[in-house]
């Protein structure tokens, strides 16, 4: 195990239907700490450099214009495996196969509206930390780090 960064965005949909309180909620009560937070409207080429793996996919055209078509909040949380747990958390990409206890299990009914991103490796991790958050994190100390961790 090891401690490390995850990217994770509120898409669209999950903002429109109020939903960023609970996710973030989540993340917090499962003793992740949060790094970076904000609201964007990224646009269409800071989209296409993010999903840019998904580039020949039939469904990046739409996948681009749905994202772009409300603001979405970005966040990094950090702590002991956050990108396998993150993932975990979300759920499986098409909620219908999700667990119900995870987010896209509770919340969504659709692939193209799945309500969340999340990193899928360490490294697609930093990529997507430096896209969305070129300024830098915040660096700081849990209070509660004692109480969720053993070492």
């Amino acid at each position: 195990m090891s401690t490390e960064q995850t990217y994770i965005m509120v898409k669209p949909d999950g903002v429109q239907r109020g939903l960023v309180g609970d996710i973030i909620s989540r993340f917090e009560k499962r003793g992740y700490k949060l790094v970076g937070l904000k609201m964007a409207t990224p646009g269409k080429d800071h989209l296409e450099k993010h999903y840019a793996d998904l580039s020949s996919k039939a469904f990046f055209p739409g996948l681009i214009s749905y994202m772009n078509s409300g603001p979405v909040v970005g966040m990094v949380w950090e702590g002991r495996d956050a990108v396998k747990t993150g993932r975990v958390m979300l759920g499986a990409t098409d909620p219908l196969k999700s667990d119900p206890g995870s987010i896209r299990g509770a919340y969504a009914l659709e692939v193209g509206r799945n309500v969340c991103h999340g990193s899928d490796t360490v490294e697609n991790a930093q990529k997507e930390i430096k896209l969305w958050f070129p300024e830098g994190l915040n660096s700081w100390t849990s209070a509660a780090y004692n109480w969720v961790y053993e070492k």
